[in-house]
């Protein structure tokens, strides 16, 4: 990312809104918004082996694995505001596990980036099931977009809860179910 650029680019805008990029308050601005920019979008610039690196062992379990409550921090690839909220992470692994870490890892590495929520979760299922060979895999994410909240039709108390279930996960209705149950989200 070409931080000088945003940078002339921020003083612009600030212009556009009719600000004064020069007064005291928005000197400093436009470089704190480039390098905040940069930071928020890293995914970008980031390689998932990398993300994952060698935090792939051996394992003789079958088990299911799940790690609730990672944080997710995004931005909206509608109109760049974040969106935010929590994911659920479960998988049941054939020979091979991860890290505990590369999950949330994993889950930040596709979060900074502009994203679609019900895209975001997805990513995060693929990845894990492609790093590992799981059986299946479940990811549940519940995100509070400021979109949605802050603009257009303002509704504060929104959440939106989206799911992406694959291989065991999708095809055995007793697993899905389990996986529901243990993150707290149980299926009437």
């Amino acid at each position: 990312m070409n931080v000088q650029r945003v940078e002339e680019l921020v003083r612009q805008l600030l212009v556009e809104i009719g600000e004064d990029p020069v007064r005291e308050g928005l000197l400093r601005t436009p470089e704190r918004v480039a390098r905040a920019y940069e930071f928020l979008t890293r995914g970008y610039r980031e390689k998932l082996d990398d993300v994952v690196g060698s935090a792939v062992f051996q394992a003789e379990v079958n088990n299911m694995i799940i790690a609730r409550d990672i944080e997710v921090y995004s931005l909206c690839e509608h109109h760049m505001l974040p969106f935010y909220g929590r994911c659920h992470v479960g998988y049941i692994p054939r020979a091979k596990v991860l890290g505990v870490s590369k999950l949330a890892r994993i889950t930040e590495y596709y979060a900074r980036r502009l994203q679609i929520q019900e895209r975001l979760t997805s990513q995060i299922a693929h990845a894990i099931m492609e790093a590992v060979g799981a059986d299946g895999v479940g990811v549940v994410m519940e995100c509070r977009h400021l979109c949605m909240m802050m603009r257009g039709v303002e509704k504060q108390n929104s959440v939106m809860t989206t799911s992406s279930v694959l291989g065991s996960f999708h095809d055995d209705h007793a697993t899905r179910v389990e996986f529901l149950d243990l993150i707290g989200r149980a299926v009437a």
